[in-house]
């Protein structure tokens, strides 16, 4: 546990999943701990948060035990009531972190929403992803969905002269012509001291400057854990990113688009499939895809266009969902294609230790590395609620299993080239396309939101609240508006800069 990042965790010398409340209590009074921060997702898909001040033992103990009251009506509005509208909200112990922005020591919880009989919140957007990745065990006999985001984010710093990186050429650029790779290295750290699994950080493609400012793009990737976790993880850097940002003197932007021309940013998702004994099942012995991963990609291509009803939930996100920019819009997928909307990366099949290769004094080794093998959907973005698109993503997934042509459909959808280019137009004809505005997005929503409503998934009031909620952009025109005035673009952007 020394390696932990996690202070509690080197401190308690457990894993946060074996985290008990009598743990937490002999760790904040040991320490001289005396606040205490709550932290859950609203309907907005922000992280709000309830601070406390603790004077005594009993007191600390009440906190974790009961959790403490809120009001729905405010968190989610157009779903609760102020006439009826408390709810509690409870500590969840393997989520445990010290707040490393806090001026004094602070301990802060992950929370989840409980109603007024003391059950699971219905609409709440943690137990909509709870209850999707319950319904994918169900279906699949016990199989364990797993997935990993990946964070793009632009900094935005005052101009500074000399060594200016090339423009759009940005990807895994060093210092000097990357300047934001010290903030992006601590953001890597806070993030795993507070419990984020990471999995690497690097420059992005997008860079660009204006005569006062530089926008550099940048990425967080992280590793692939059970599904609920991974959407805590994602509010835990986005939160992570904005404060570091803000108390460095930069903005720090999710934003889908800042400017046509410029590469977008997306919130890419890598999924996997694990047994009881966490062996991949996307791949065989040989590192070969299985029937188990194409079903899983037909079913994502069976609910592309009204996934994007969670991944892509402001009218800034269509702009980047065009040709020629890395970003997909055509429903399909396909080796190692960047094209395409859903990507199976390359993997490690080859039968060869590369270190020894490269490293002439190791020893080969025969150990395999296939159980990293991932499958990725493209089309998500920042202006998403992490724990619906997961939510989605793993309700899409086990739809693939109940479909009784997954197979013949994941063949049908499958591409090899690049889509984007004219001369393989008519390869990628017969394809459903992805909506061009929320509004589109909320229809395919509508039509397909009986699959999301199956096996008590979503909700039908979750489903109506994300329905109004994209539709009240009034957007069907929006993208051609927006490519022909470079000003109401800029003011577009700015309305939905912290998305």
């Amino acid at each position: 546990m020394e390696y932990n990042l996690n202070p509690i965790a080197r401190a308690l010398g457990k894993q946060p999943a074996e985290f008990t409340k009598a743990d937490l209590i002999h760790y904040i009074v040991s320490n001289d701990i005396h606040a205490l921060n709550f932290r859950y997702t609203a309907a907005d898909g922000r992280l709000k948060e309830l601070n406390f001040v603790l004077q005594d033992v009993d007191y600390l103990d009440e906190v974790l035990s009961s959790g403490e009251r809120v009001d729905g009506s405010s968190l989610f509005p157009g779903f609760m009531e102020a006439g009826s509208s408390d709810l509690y909200v409870v500590p969840i112990f393997s989520s445990a972190f010290l707040d490393p922005f806090a001026d004094e020591p602070t301990i802060s919880f992950f929370c989840a929403y409980m109603d007024k009989d003391g059950q699971p919140l219905s609409i709440a957007p943690d137990q909509i992803l709870r209850r999707a990745a319950q319904a994918f065990r169900e279906v699949t006999g016990g199989l364990e969905f797993h997935a990993m985001g990946e964070l793009e984010y632009y900094v935005i710093s005052p101009k500074e002269d000399g060594y200016e990186a090339v423009d759009q050429r940005g990807y895994h650029e060093m210092a000097p012509f990357s300047k934001q790779i010290a903030f992006r290295t601590e953001a890597m750290r806070l993030i795993a001291q507070c419990g984020g699994q990471i999995k690497y950080g690097h420059g992005e493609v997008g860079n660009f400057s204006t005569e006062e400012y530089n926008y550099e793009q940048n990425e967080i990737e992280f590793l692939p854990v059970p599904v609920e976790e991974a959407a805590r993880h994602l509010q835990l850097g986005k939160w992570i990113l904005f404060e570091l940002g803000w108390r460095m003197g930069l903005k720090v932007t999710f934003a889908p688009k800042i400017i046509v021309g410029k590469a977008g940013s997306g919130m890419h998702i890598h999924t996997k499939i694990v047994d009881k004994q966490g062996i991949n099942q996307y791949v065989d012995a040989e590192g070969q895809l299985t029937d188990t991963a194409r079903k899983a990609v037909a079913g994502m291509m069976s609910l592309a266009a009204s996934l994007t009803a969670f991944g892509n939930m402001n009218p800034t996100s269509y702009l980047r969902l065009v040709p020629h920019q890395e970003a997909p819009t055509t429903v399909c997928w396909g080796d190692r294609n960047r094209s395409a909307l859903v990507r199976v990366p390359l993997g490690w099949s080859a039968k060869v230790d590369m270190s020894s290769l490269v490293n002439p004094l190791e020893q080969p080794q025969t150990k395999r590395y296939t159980n990293k093998q991932t499958i990725e959907f493209r089309a998500s973005d920042g202006s998403a609620n992490a724990y619906l698109l997961l939510a989605g993503i793993t309700t899409a997934v086990r739809r693939g299993f109940e479909l009784p042509n997954a197979l013949e459909l994941a063949k049908q959808t499958y591409v090899s080239v690049n889509i984007h280019k004219d001369e393989f137009a008519s390869s990628v004809e017969h394809l459903d396309s992805l909506p061009a505005s929320c509004v589109a997005s909320a229809e395919r929503l509508r039509q397909d939101r009986a699959v999301y409503e199956a096996m008590g998934v979503f909700s039908p009031a979750a489903i109506d609240g994300v329905i109004r909620q994209l539709e009240a952009f009034e957007d069907a025109d929006l993208r051609a508006k927006a490519q022909a005035d470079p000003q109401f673009l800029m003011e577009l952007v700015e309305r939905h800069l912290y998305c």
